[in-house]
């Protein structure tokens, strides 16, 4: 009698965004590009990572007084600390009043793991989660699984090619009385100052609870302070709230996975209950946090010298992509491309939207063998000096052979988590 399996009526699971990849591994042409890779390229073409980062791990493996035991649940708390310092600012008035505090996590993925688990229990009348971002974000997944209802929104306006500012007051405006508002890569939502004082009164008077997520501290402008400034207006105005922090791409350790989930309470009394429950989660979920990658942040962070070098690092990866930027732009604008790029340059960070349309995205990845995402979102640290020529002379072909499509991304997006945006 044959054995019944118990992964007998298990399927494949859809296609993910790595298959992108995929494909790409699988071809064959000496020419073929990809643009999509999520971390931070070097002019050779390969991961970068912070100097300092490569010095200090040199000196920890070296350090005989160092030990290799568990970390406790909650983490390393030197680098909960410096990391804290470094989100909000050293002397935040709610870190001199003791409401702030943190879970090292296993990357960002952990941080928004955690702190569903925790809201799926104790704010249990919050069953819908509404994402707002520029770009589509893997997070929905983590609230789905757990059973929260969740609606996606990008401020990325495909017809003028840039960010609505808008957009994210429309959807606060809409949303219901204490449900869970992700707001991902802030310093995207571009408001005016009467538009964040707007917001936070919406935020407030529907008792809404923020989750904050920030991926790459100091590689949007490549000022520290500048890429948490509204993080920390939020703050000052007395908000309780839970941030992803992740310290992976921003030091170029990305293989380490290192995070902190930020909480910030109303006072001490609550921020330690909090803690404690967010203790008992983390034990059934990972019960230690890894080592390596904490102890070198904390050993850059800790030492002024190294941290100066850091920050000058990060400047110097912003510098560069925005020359990269603007480079492309006046390629194209030499090339005679058809349409405005002027929106190229006037995104942050690494990733950024080059505004073609399926037709044209397609051209390019069966034609030129140059690989990027449906909705053209690319990582322009993957450009440089040896394949600029190439990427834009191949938009540019794209462009002129499709003249007649409208060159923008796909319509708006407005959708629950599961239907393949």
């Amino acid at each position: 009698m044959p054995t019944l399996s118990v992964f007998m009526d298990v399927p494949l699971a859809h296609k993910l965004e790595g298959s992108l990849l995929k494909t790409y591994k699988q071809d064959d042409c000496p020419n073929k590009m990809f643009l999509a890779y999520r971390v931070c390229m070097t002019n050779e073409g390969h991961p970068w990572v912070s100097l300092m980062v490569q010095k200090t791990r040199l000196q920890i493996s070296q350090d005989p007084s160092l030990n290799y035991e568990y970390l406790p649940t909650m983490g390393l708390k030197s680098f909960i600390q410096a990391s804290l310092e470094l989100l909000l600012g050293k002397h935040s008035q709610a870190i001199v009043e003791n409401r702030v505090g943190g879970v090292h996590t296993v990357g960002d993925s952990g941080a928004f793991q955690l702190g569903v688990q925790f809201l799926r229990t104790w704010h249990k009348d919050a069953r819908i989660v509404y994402i707002i971002s520029s770009q589509k974000e893997l997070h929905g997944l983590v609230f789905q699984d757990i059973g929260f209802t969740v609606c996606e929104y990008s401020i990325w306006d495909p017809k003028k090619l840039c960010v609505d500012p808008d957009m994210l007051l429309n959807v606060v405006e809409q949303i219901p009385h204490g449900c869970v508002l992700v707001i991902g890569n802030i310093i995207d939502c571009k408001l005016t100052p009467s538009g964040w004082a707007k917001l936070v009164s919406m935020i407030k008077s529907k008792q809404i609870f923020p989750f904050f997520d920030i991926p790459c501290q100091g590689l949007y402008t490549g000022d520290l302070e500048e890429d948490t400034r509204i993080l920390q207006y939020f703050v000052s105005q007395g908000f309780e709230f839970f941030c992803s922090q992740s310290l992976s791409k921003n030091f170029g350790i990305y293989d380490e996975g290192v995070g902190i989930l930020v909480v910030v309470a109303v006072n001490n009394q609550q921020l330690l209950g909090v803690l404690s429950q967010l203790k008992g989660l983390a034990e059934a979920l990972w019960l230690n946090p890894p080592n390596t990658g904490a102890r070198i942040i904390t050993s850059i962070l800790c030492n002024p010298a190294l941290l100066a070098e850091w920050q000058q690092s990060l400047k110097e990866v912003v510098e560069n992509i925005m020359l990269t930027k603007e480079k492309v732009k006046e390629k194209l604008r030499l090339l005679g491309t058809p349409g405005s790029w002027g929106h190229i340059t006037e995104q942050s960070g690494t990733h950024g939207y080059l505004g073609l349309n399926s037709q044209q995205v397609e051209y390019l990845v069966r034609k030129k063998h140059i690989y990027i995402p449906k909705n053209s979102q690319i990582n322009f640290s993957c450009i440089n000096a040896n394949n600029i020529n190439y990427i834009t002379e191949g938009i540019n072909e794209a462009v002129l052979l499709t003249e007649g499509s409208e060159i923008c991304l796909p319509k708006e997006k407005k959708t629950l988590i599961g239907i393949k945006l």
